[in-house]
């Protein structure tokens, strides 16, 4: 298991809406923009179209075996995950993709070489903007607003495991395990994912400085990913940490609907306020 905290907050701006005049100067048509949000998981890829929803969900061109491009978590494969993500950006922004962007997720814990490969892959679409975004502060997205208080974010996927605190929006502590439920025997009880998600809480909870984790303990952890559909999952996790947990809705879509919450904020500037996510990242 990996480990690392940061204490400070960090963020990028949200990008300004140019008006028809600077639309038309840049070449850009006047008229509804083009947005692409992608979650790229070891499962498979989830993605959302502005005004269409979610449009794709699933293995979407590799299945469980050796050729799968992405390996708990991580960017194995950079050629064949650009190939995917070129079809999916030819079918959901056309060929046409002035004034469009981007946002494609990373695992919040995800080490400067993934994040400097998913910005490539991002940015080798064509699209006018392209943004990375780690998955815990887009899952929060989906989470409430977090003004509310902070926010404890455990995201159970397929082969990577995540705790992630945020305050205010930003990332300020996490924790990863490089295990999911597809290390699970077949009919076997999810010890091994549960112990995982309830070490790291509890590591979190030991250096809690300031109450943010106790405070978001009391509001009560939001899981997401494919471990929050499970019943045995859920049920322990509360059971250990003897307080009610919060399951997102759909938890296995979460991350993409995040991301296209924060497409949204940097389509439309003017409605942002309801969307308070900040693409922060640890180091």
């Amino acid at each position: 298991m990996r480990t690392s905290r940061d204490g400070r907050r960090r963020g990028r701006p949200v990008l300004r809406r140019q008006g028809p005049q600077a639309a038309r100067a840049a070449g850009r048509p006047h008229g509804p923009a083009k947005g692409l949000a992608i979650d790229l998981g070891s499962s498979g890829i989830r993605a959302w179209v502005t005004g269409q929803g979610l449009v794709t969900d699933g293995p979407a061109g590799w299945e469980h075996g050796t050729t799968r491009p992405v390996r708990r978590g991580r960017i194995v494969d950079a050629e064949t995950c650009a190939g995917l993500l070129g079809h999916l950006a030819d079918t959901a922004l056309g060929a046409d993709r002035a004034g469009s962007v981007v946002v494609l997720s990373h695992p919040v814990l995800a080490g400067p070489e993934h994040r400097a490969t998913a910005k490539e892959l991002a940015a080798s679409l064509g699209a006018s903007r392209a943004v990375v975004l780690n998955s815990a502060s887009a899952a929060a997205g989906c989470a409430g607003d977090p003004a509310d208080g902070p926010v404890l974010v455990v995201d159970m996927g397929a082969e990577l495991t995540e705790v992630a605190l945020l305050v205010d929006g930003t990332v300020v502590d996490a924790r990863q395990a490089d295990a999911g439920l597809s290390d699970l025997d077949p009919g076997s009880a999810p010890a091994e994912v549960v112990g995982n998600v309830v070490d790291m809480i509890t590591s979190m909870w030991r250096e809690d400085r300031h109450g943010a984790v106790r405070g978001a303990l009391r509001r009560g952890p939001v899981l997401t990913g494919g471990g929050a559909l499970r019943r045995d999952v859920t049920d322990r996790i509360t059971g250990r940490l003897g307080l009610p947990v919060r399951i997102a809705s759909d938890p296995s879509t979460a991350v993409v609907r995040g991301a296209a919450l924060f497409l949204d904020s940097v389509l439309c500037p003017a409605a942002a306020g309801a969307v308070s996510v900040r693409p922060a990242r640890l180091r």
